[in-house]
């Protein structure tokens, strides 16, 4: 992987006249709109705020420059962070770019590989070994000290997911699960029993099915008992948690070296996962299930906790969250990953940049968790986790357990590759392009040929 490191350096290198040239454009414009900066080069501008060209926009020389990737309804948070961050008059103040979620790895690694990327960055957990592999964050532990990082407020778990040779690489910011939210006001119409916090009882997959039949009898055209899209990482993720609640084994072993993925469980998981729509609880065709959600057109769904926030604004009262179903047994394992902060690599980084950038991410960390917990995400910090700030928030502790009972991804290099098959194959079984067992096999496969290269 170093290789292949080395090898994306002078690629993008030669490249990086062309893409990174006088690449400094306001990114002002308004929403789904594209301005022009003094280099000519339009900043693209979604409607969403993120920005797809984020090379093209003007930064601000004295200022640390943030590349996020908080588009699913936390970045309102982020940036409130960094704005109170900001007015304690640092040594240097943030300036955030967002970047379009999907994108953001293969931006990243190119502007980083290029040494032209941003000062702070984000990364998943499960992303963070293939990048210190690859070269592309640096070791914080020379810093850390000095920005009052205190390392005994986080799980010793979370430090070793951080930690590579002794020395640590990012620091933790929260845990975050794939968690269903519920509509009270459709399901109480429906004469499913409801507990004070507004969640459902499910003790098996038949019961929660049981539930959705209920649901459907009172759906108006264009409605869905529950809403999930059809690809892409939330329907990766209910399978993922149906997996591991069937005892599904860890997808490698502890070294890394070999696929231990238990094939049939994985094909029981699909078939489950893809019953949800041939029986009729998910409308085929919903693009984002989140919005069709807050729209009012379906019950339940099954997304982040970072839509806490935004959901509970749109719902008010009627909102209910509460761990994924239990729906095999008494396993409550389900989907989750972490963010964390990165210090990437970088040509012109100086010792007094770094520092910066430690303090700033020690700061949102710690003093910018409890306004990041009001997104929706659980604080990796343990003294804000239980302070009166976080379980005072409506719905938190309804699910804050989910950190403890998901299962991560592996710490393994090749996650990425490995997360990539899974959703690739995993859309072709709910497309009904592949059926379970070919799925299986392919998803093997390409494990095998990961850990090969």
């Amino acid at each position: 992987m170093k290789k292949f490191f080395a090898l994306a350096l002078i690629l993008a290198l030669v490249v990086s006249g062309a893409l990174f040239a006088g690449g400094k454009s306001d990114s002002s414009g308004s929403a789904g709109t594209s301005s022009a900066g003094s280099s000519g080069e339009a900043v693209s501008v979604n409607e969403d705020g993120t920005i797809n060209n984020p090379e093209a926009v003007r930064v601000d020389a004295n200022k640390l420059v943030f590349w996020s990737l908080f588009s699913g309804g936390d970045g309102a948070w982020m940036d409130r962070i960094i704005a109170d961050y900001n007015k304690t008059g640092p040594a240097k103040q943030v300036q955030s770019i967002m970047l379009v979620w999907a994108d953001y790895y293969t931006k990243f690694g190119t502007a980083v590989a290029a040494r032209k990327g941003p000062d702070i960055g984000v990364s998943h957990i499960s992303r963070l070994p293939e990048l210190q592999e690859q070269g592309m964050v640096i070791a914080i532990d020379d810093y850390a000290g000095t920005a009052g990082v205190n390392w005994s407020e986080y799980t010793p778990a979370m430090v070793e997911g951080i930690s590579f040779g002794g020395k640590k690489y990012a620091l933790p910011l929260d845990t975050h699960a794939e968690i269903m939210y519920v509509n009270a006001d459709k399901l109480k119409a429906a004469g499913v029993p409801l507990n004070a916090a507004n969640q459902i009882s499910v003790k098996n997959a038949a019961e929660f099915k049981a539930i959705l039949d209920k649901i459907k009898t009172i759906l108006k055209p264009g409605e869905t008992a529950l809403s999930l899209p059809q690809k892409g990482d939330d329907p990766y993720r209910a399978w993922w948690a149906a997996y591991f609640q069937m005892g599904g084994t860890p997808l490698v072993n502890a070294a890394g070296n070999q696929v231990t993925l238990n094939k049939d469980t994985a094909i029981r998981a699909m078939d489950y996962v893809k019953s949800l729509w041939t029986d009729g609880y998910i409308l085929p065709g919903i693009e984002d299930h989140q919005k069709f959600f807050q729209g009012g057109s379906a019950a339940l769904v099954v997304t982040g906790t970072w839509a806490t926030g935004v959901l509970t604004e749109t719902l008010g009262p009627s909102l209910g969250a509460q761990p994924f179903p239990s729906l095999f047994g008494t396993n409550e394992a389900q989907w989750a990953d972490a963010h964390v902060f990165t210090v990437p690599t970088k040509q012109s980084r100086n010792a007094a940049d770094t520092q910066a950038a430690v303090n700033f991410i020690n700061w949102a960390a710690t003093k910018g968790a409890p306004t990041w917990a009001e997104s929706g995400q659980i604080p990796s910090n343990i003294p804000v986790l239980s302070s009166p700030a976080f379980t005072a928030l409506p719905r938190r502790a309804d699910y804050a357990r989910a950190a403890a009972t998901a299962v991560l991804p592996s710490k393994d290099v090749h996650f990425g590759s490995f997360k990539d098959s899974l959703i690739k194959n995993l859309d072709l079984v709910w497309n009904n392009q592949a059926t379970s067992a070919q799925a299986a096999q392919n998803i093997i496969d390409e494990f095998n040929s990961a850990i090969k290269n």
